[in-house]
């Protein structure tokens, strides 16, 4: 079967090929073997083929921090799984045309959902969703800040605030931005810069805002932090300008603005298996019923898995990159 392998960390178009590799074999008793559909080209699996993610596994390496398959076999002991079954798996390492896993480690999606959106189900959308939940508890009514709104996690934040309704500030950095996060449902918007803080206020009409949403870090933490309300969080959950996290002494102490992290593992390690099928099955509702939507810009073969990781490194694109191991669906 073909995989994708990383030999050595560096540019990830020139560091990945696509690799004939043995089968995965038959399932044991508890596992679920299942052909990988799509899997989308995201941030952190090129982090990971450059050598600069937090996960650094030994060479050779397989990437890929989600995809969507269909079961193919199922071990004797396995039930609430079928063969046939559209799933995603919890584990990485799935840019390849065949999984085995345990059953564990898979969560059924309904029959008939999108499968391009299927794809991108694992990671931003139920970062979205914790992001909006778990960090503060926001009020119907309440504000809530974001820079790099235009990006698919900050799109999906204006999804699902407006659901729960709350109001979204989003910090891009090109006005013509804006028109475009409007007609999602965000409710106000600001082209980053110096004057950041003013044009919040001036926004949110003086509402105060309890929670600023960071995917920059670098000097773009800090003038989060300083349009928020004394005592509000600012959560960095992604460095996009490849900075560190910076904020100015007068907002820690005078302003009492406090800087907390996140990853997605650390509240799913904790979440009983149970409310983890729970979440995806809610976010899977939303995918279905069109609350939650991701575009894609196009679809490559593996075999092409270097033009691809060329596609999605370039400026401009209007979606997501995805690749089908095994040919078209």
């Amino acid at each position: 079967m073909k995989q994708v392998l990383i030999d050595a960390y560096g540019a990830p178009h020139e560091v990945a090929r696509c690799a004939e590799v043995p089968d995965v074999g038959a399932p044991a008793a508890d596992e679920v073997v299942f052909d990988v559909l799509l899997f989308p080209i995201n941030p952190a699996d090129l982090l990971l083929c450059r050598g600069n993610y937090r996960l650094k596994p030994p060479l050779p390496a397989t990437p890929g921090a989600e995809c969507v398959g269909r079961v193919s076999a199922v071990g004797s002991g396995v039930t609430g799984v079928n063969t046939g079954d559209v799933v995603i798996t919890l584990q990485r390492e799935n840019w390849t045309q065949r999984r085995r896993v345990k059953a564990d480690h898979v969560i059924v999606l309904p029959a008939g959902i999108d499968l391009q959106q299927a794809a991108m189900l694992r990671i931003n959308p139920a970062t979205a969703l914790l992001l909006l939940t778990s960090v503060v508890p926001l009020q119907t009514g309440e504000w809530l800040l974001q820079n790099v709104a235009n990006s698919s996690v900050g799109r999906l934040v204006i999804a699902l605030a407006r659901t729960r309704g709350i109001r979204t500030m989003n910090v891009v950095r090109r006005a013509a931005l804006c028109e475009e996060l409007k007609a999602l449902g965000a409710n106000a918007c600001a082209v980053d810069g110096p004057e950041l803080a003013q044009t919040v206020r001036d926004a949110a009409v003086g509402a105060p805002l309890r929670l600023g949403l960071d995917a920059v870090a670098g000097a773009a933490t800090g003038r989060i932090a300083a349009c928020l309300a004394e005592g509000g969080v600012v959560c960095a959950y992604g460095a996009m300008s490849g900075d560190e996290a910076v904020m100015p002494r007068s907002v820690l102490s005078a302003g009492g603005v406090s800087l907390t992290g996140f990853t997605l593992t650390r509240p799913l390690s904790k979440y009983p298996r149970d409310q983890v099928r729970a979440l995806y099955a809610d976010l899977a509702r939303r995918v279905m019923d069109g609350t939650l939507y991701a575009p894609v810009e196009r679809i490559y073969p593996i075999e092409a898995i270097r033009d691809a990781l060329a596609d999605a490194q370039r400026g401009g694109r209007n979606g997501k990159i995805l690749v089908a191991p095994n040919g078209a669906v």
